[in-house]
């Protein structure tokens, strides 16, 4: 896809898809000069928070003679941006270990964003999964947020606002990024990556929104086996006992990286189930799986299904903390149906 492409898909806007109001927002705020030092982007995990970041960073150094045509995709400063190679662009990187975002990974963005740009107008520091950084390490950034340097731009990437601190959230602009409707998702796919109609669907009501997903799904098709994978282990958990149960939390437990894609992807599976314990008239996301969620919807009950989904949603926010991962989700385990 070039840029040409691009510009002609989205009338020469950002290329950003299914998020609007805020490009809208965001050009606004250039236009007239009221672009905040710091921003918050919430949402699901490859539901576009990444992407919106490089596309803010690139409006704001492209080098195009109208304003009115940046971010242009052209420039030596929006294709070093593309291409994760601009001197400018700071990011954060998380603990391979634990998975958490560390102080020191802080401090050395910090130390960094400080300094005058190489070449842009602005130093952009990128934070991915910001609500992996512990308390002591969010305050870290509290310096930079309280007196931030006038060509520093800081954009925090976050699943929810929950695990991060009010003075982070008080001082920055956050923006929540919905699902993207699966209509759009098929569209991009067809006309934008050269997707044919039925394989462009099924990745749009599978993806739940997540149009990242969908569209590395459409290069990389390993993923669609990886889903099916994961969602084959949550089933046969289902019809595990509890020593089953915990041998698999303990199998779990040595990837701590590797669960917060797992269990956002469970967590549609348990909404799908919601909706058909619920008799809902919305349709569900896991479409493929349809006779396998209503033979189970049969045979639980809705508080059975909500208590589940619970239990993912809150085993996601844990995960976030120094907690014994194993014993998460072995407590979590206990929250899903079907054990006696």
């Amino acid at each position: 896809m070039d840029s040409d492409q691009i510009h002609e898909f989205l009338g020469n806007s950002w290329p950003i898809y299914g998020h609007d109001w805020a490009v809208e927002h965001l050009r606004k705020s250039i236009a007239h000069g009221r672009l905040r030092h710091a921003y918050l982007l919430l949402g699901a995990e490859s539901v576009g928070k990444n992407r919106l970041a490089h596309a803010l960073a690139m409006a704001l150094n492209c080098t195009h003679d109208d304003e009115a045509a940046r971010p242009c995709l052209t420039c030596r400063s929006c294709k070093l941006t593309m291409s994760g190679n601009h001197p400018d662009m700071l990011y954060s990187s998380l603990d391979e270990n634990t998975g958490a975002l560390k102080i020191e990974a802080i401090r050395n963005v910090t130390h960094h964003l400080a300094m005058k740009p190489y070449e842009a107008r602005y130093r952009v520091a990128i934070f991915q999964d910001f609500d992996h950084a512990q308390p002591r390490a969010q305050d870290a950034l509290l310096k930079s947020l309280e007196e931030p340097p006038p060509y520093a731009l800081l954009i925090l990437l976050a699943h929810s606002a929950e695990p991060i601190l009010p003075t982070i959230t008080s001082r920055s602009q956050i923006l929540h990024l919905r699902p993207v409707a699966a209509e759009t998702i098929h569209r991009v796919l067809v006309e934008q990556y050269g997707a044919d109609d039925e394989h462009a669907e099924l990745l749009a009501r599978l993806s739940g929104g997540r149009i990242g997903w969908a569209i590395q799904a459409l290069d990389t098709p390993e993923l669609l086996d990886e889903r099916e994978t994961a969602l084959n282990l949550l089933e046969d958990i289902i019809g595990m006992n509890r020593v089953g149960r915990f041998d698999v939390a303990q199998e779990l437990s040595r990837d701590k990286l590797a669960l917060t894609p797992l269990f956002e992807l469970w967590q549609t599976y348990w909404r799908d189930l919601l909706l058909l314990t619920e008799n809902s008239a919305v349709p569900i996301a896991n479409t493929d799986r349809a006779e396998q969620l209503q033979s189970l919807a049969n045979r639980v009950t809705i508080d059975e299904a909500l208590a589940a989904l619970r239990a993912t949603s809150d085993t996601l926010n844990y995960l976030k903390c120094p907690v014994n991962t194993r014993l998460a989700l072995e407590v979590m385990f206990l929250d899903f149906p079907g054990l006696n």
